[in-house]
């Protein structure tokens, strides 16, 4: 190990330590900062307390700590532990802790000044995990306000895209050089519409063929790790062992996956990117990259995170294929072109941007923050925020309103330690059975452990639950002693109840077919041959979406009756005032609901005007501004104030536009309809009365000024100006009533030229003009003389701007004809 590359700027790097409270490291993989560095900073005890180390992933957490324990002939738990869920080998003499994420937020939660800590490493902290970033946002509020001697170590492959110098001004930048030999790249461009396995195999094998040494294989998931091995069997060399390696593998095959091969034999190693980064895996010469990553990302719109399949980024691709030249000149296979390479984009986006964020307000919330006040590297998007928090409302873990503070309830769930959802199952699974449901307790943990796996396929909850009982015991341990509680074998017949508890937006009632409405309201439908297919009623336990829309994959049966009974607290009474479409009339009604599931309703009779009104704006927003009496006078005022508002835009007009108008109906309309049930009702309305009424004073008078309905000719003739948002006001008029009017008429304080549609005497058009004097110096000569042979009898004076203004021939002004 003395000739890794780190070696080299560790004298740098701990005098940076010593002077400074925080220290960026860029090492690329094979650098060793995952393990030389920690290592020599517990051989040389340098720090007076203990050294956390944060591992994004619980199988790189368990083998570093493996591997520094041997390489100071111990055991895990001695001067190197590991602490991950659900696991703990730690003692007295540990100085070194690896950790993975949820943990040490935990460890944060339960002791802000880290006691006994001296040195709070992340590992890897290029991925951008949600935990990683809150876990920094946390160390960074302790350094500043508890402990100022306490250290923080910030490594990452790369700092591209990163904004860690804005979040840690005073911290250097130490940069060390990676440990790679040269990579011959092959490119084999797949058909992504055709199945990946079968491509990907035969890459797979022609590297086989081609090379000696194992081979590492990037897959996005587990389910083409399995069929690729599928595909494969019989068509492997002798000397190949196929060794899969992702995260719910039990800690043997994982292990037998990472040691050398046997002598006399290679590997094959189907991995998904749990291998990009610190993992090491021995004996690796080739990689075949799929191109491929499998990323969560949350919809806000029906409230689901969906898995997405999709290109990895040119960073990922750099460090996959870095793992074939760790220990001499590698070969990396790409399943795409090298044109698709330099479209690639350069990172991918961090969790923050792109998950569900109710873990990260419940921990903020126990930290004591509102989630927009932690330094954190990117602000979380205020529409996921609002999301996650009204979640954690109904869940019952934060108060309503805006200042996202936990309940009494709320901070028994953070300290759970896994999904609020979760958390909310486990503690009223406590409260029922003390009040008398025997054997929920059980059934909770079982379902907890068994939720926290990563779930697939199509199936009813209750199936799995029963499969995998045995595999469950070690997790449901953790819950039976966390609620203090006696364990027990789990019967699974609480199974719906609980569902119904952590997802109360997800219960849903048959509509028709496939398709069922669910409480949070939204409605999506089953996938096809599920075996909950005619429940009348379930829970969505799993649920993802494809272009058709969300698709329930895990479900669990209810009855909506038993809920109301056993769960009173989730059904509620409401006063509900609509529009009925078909009548086109108000209805209103007293409903028990369970979230916008209707369970039963009754006709409300006695309404008072405004609650009549605000239903009868409902289906004015349903139907559209149309259905609203406009006349001439009423447009064209709706036009001047579309106008007003964009030639004099700082006098404070209020938002005319048809959305603003529908969005604000309450303000401006109410008061008319107030009363009405119906929109025939609707005709006795002076639309140009109401829009006066709704505007601030003096913004009428003002409008009048500024935008008068009406210009007022040289004759005296009122013409009326047509505004239109968007284009230059205009009059249309005869051009014997503007002879004498040197300069072009305008509005809005002069800002604003009219343009002036000269007519003939008979109302025709003869020229348009926004500049009078430029038209009667110019234009009207040739003009004079068209219309004297067409209309002699009308004045056509030799100098318009001398002339009397006229509406008469003229004969009747007194001139000879």
């Amino acid at each position: 190990m003395s000739s890794l590359p780190i070696v080299s700027v560790l004298p740098e790097l701990f005098a940076a330590i010593d002077r400074h409270a925080s220290v960026i490291l860029q090492a690329p993989p094979g650098a060793g900062k995952s393990t030389l560095l920690p290592l020599e900073l517990v051989r040389r005890q340098r720090l007076p307390g203990r050294i956390i180390m944060l591992e994004p992933r619980r199988l790189a957490a368990r083998n570093i700590a493996s591997f520094l324990a041997r390489q100071l002939g111990e055991k895990v738990g001695e001067r190197v532990g590991l602490r991950v869920r659900g696991e703990s080998r730690t003692s007295a003499a540990t100085r070194l802790e690896i950790v993975t994420e949820g943990v040490l937020t935990r460890m944060l939660q339960q002791d802000p000044e880290l006691t006994g800590v001296s040195l709070v490493i992340f590992d890897e902290f290029h991925e951008r995990s949600l935990h990683a970033d809150t876990a920094l946002a946390f160390v960074i509020e302790s350094q500043q306000g508890l402990r100022d001697d306490l250290k923080l170590l910030v490594m990452s492959a790369t700092l591209d895209g990163m904004a860690l110098e804005r979040l840690l001004p005073d911290a250097p930048v130490v940069r060390s050089e990676g440990r790679g030999f040269p990579i011959e790249y092959h490119y084999r461009p797949a058909n992504r519409q055709q199945w990946l396995e079968p491509q990907l195999g035969a890459v797979v094998l022609e590297a086989l063929a081609a090379h000696d040494g194992s081979v590492l294989v990037f897959l996005p998931g587990q389910g083409e790790i399995e069929r690729l091995a599928q595909w494969l069997e019989g068509r492997l060399p002798g000397d190949v062992t196929l060794a899969p390696l992702y995260g719910r593998l039990d800690l043997a095959a994982q292990q037998a996956a990472i040691d050398p091969a046997p002598a006399g034999r290679r590997k094959l190693v189907l991995t998904t990117n749990v291998a990009e980064t610190s993992l090491t895996i021995e004996g690796i010469s080739v990689v075949v990259d799929s191109g491929l990553e499998r990323r969560a990302s949350f919809d806000l719109k029906s409230g689901v995170t969906r898995l997405e399949t999709r290109p990895i980024a040119k960073s990922s691709a750099t460090q996959r294929a870095g793992r074939a030249g760790r220990l001499g000149p590698g070969v990396c296979y790409r399943l795409w072109s090298g044109e698709v390479q330099e479209r690639l984009a350069e990172q991918s986006p961090p969790d923050i941007l792109t998950q569900e964020l109710t873990g990260l307000l419940l921990d903020a919330a126990q930290w004591g923050a509102r989630v927009e006040e932690l330094p954190l590297l990117d602000p979380p998007p205020a529409a996921a925020v609002a999301s996650a928090q009204r979640l954690l409302v109904t869940l019952g873990a934060m108060k309503p309103g805006g200042e996202q503070q936990l309940t009494p309830e709320g901070r028994v769930m953070a300290a759970f330690g896994t999904h609020p959802r979760l958390a909310r199952m486990l503690l009223r699974a406590r409260e029922l059975e003390a009040e008398g449901l025997t054997g929920i307790v059980a059934d909770a943990a079982f379902l907890v452990a068994l939720l926290e796996e990563d779930l697939r396929g199509s199936e009813r909850l209750a199936v799995l639950f029963h499969r995998r009982q045995g595999a469950l015991r070690q997790g449901a341990t953790r819950w039976f002693e966390r609620l203090g509680a006696r364990q027990e074998a789990a019967r699974g017949q609480w199974l719906g109840l609980l569902c119904a508890l952590a997802w109360p937006d997800r219960i849903g009632r048959l509509r028709s077919g496939q398709r069922y409405q669910l409480s949070g309201g939204v409605s999506c439908d089953l996938v096809e041959g599920h075996p909950c297919q005619g429940q009348g009623a379930l829970v969505a336990v799993e649920m993802g979406q494809n272009e058709r829309g969300s698709r329930i994959f895990i479900a669990e049966p209810v009855v909506l009756d038993e809920l109301v009974r056993l769960l009173p607290e989730m059904v509620s009474e409401r006063q509900w005032f609509d529009w009925d479409e078909r009548e086109e009339r108000v209805r209103a009604e007293r409903q028990q609901v369970l979230g916008e599931l209707v369970l039963s309703q009754r006709p409300l009779t006695e309404l008072s005007d405004e609650q009549k009104g605000r239903c009868l704006l409902q289906g004015i927003r349903r139907k559209g501004l149309h259905v609203l009496p406009w006349d001439d006078a009423s447009e064209g005022l709706l036009a001047r104030l579309r106008c007003a508002a964009e030639w004099l835009p700082d006098e404070g007009w209020p938002a005319m536009d048809e959305e603003s108008l529908l969005a604000g109906l309450e303000q401006w309309l109410l008061p008319a309809v107030s009363g009405l049930t119906r929109l025939e009702q609707l005709k006795k309305l002076d639309m140009s009365d109401i829009l006066r009424q709704s505007l601030p004073w003096p913004l009428p008078r003002r409008l009048d000024e500024a935008l008068p309905g009406h210009f007022t000719a040289p004759t005296g003739s009122r013409v009326r100006i047509r505004y239109q948002p968007g284009q230059a006001p205009a009059i249309p008029v005869r051009i014997q009533e503007m002879f004498g009017l040197g300069a072009t008429p305008c509005v809005a304080d002069g800002r604003v030229p009219l343009v002036v549609e000269l007519l003939s005497p008979a109302q025709r058009p003869l020229q348009i003009t926004a500049d009078l004097a430029a038209f009667w110096a110019g234009s009207y000569e040739q003009v004079k003389k068209e219309m004297k042979g067409r209309y002699p009898r009308h004045y056509w004076p030799d100098n318009p701007l001398e002339a009397m203004p006229t509406r008469v021939t003229k004969k009747k002004m007194g001139l000879q004809e």
